[in-house]
């Protein structure tokens, strides 16, 4: 399983950004996925998970009703709208493959990891 983030960038308080993650394998509606978050001398945390059908989504209490996540099973797609940002949303996104198909929100549920995308949130 290979992931590839991107759609990150510099957006403005309370502007918002589309992040997609595509996965180059065969077996894509097989896994949740998730989005998760690294900001600066912080650990890795938990944003949003989806799982395999799309049918079941969770998200971490500071972002909901801000993100969405989704996934589009067809083309080995999942993506995070994020809007109403805010400078506390600065940080590396990662989408993470999980080693299951029912919804996980722990890091040790996801076995593969993509590179991470910068999103930075200007006051």
């Amino acid at each position: 399983v290979q992931l590839q983030a991107s759609g990150g960038g510099l957006v403005r308080a309370g502007g918002s950004l589309r992040l997609s993650c595509v996965e180059s394998g065969l077996t894509f509606s097989s896994y949740a996925m998730g989005w998760f978050r690294q900001a600066p001398g912080k650990e890795r945390e938990f944003v949003a998970a989806i799982s395999w059908s799309g049918g079941m989504t969770d998200y971490a209490d500071s972002v909901k009703g801000r993100f969405t996540i989704s996934r589009d099973n067809a083309k080995n797609t999942v993506s995070l709208q994020m809007n109403s940002l805010k400078p506390e949303d600065t940080a590396v996104y990662y989408c993470a493959a999980g080693y299951r198909a029912t919804i996980a929100t722990e890091i040790y549920e996801y076995g593969s990891w993509g590179q991470g995308t910068q999103v930075t949130v200007s006051s």
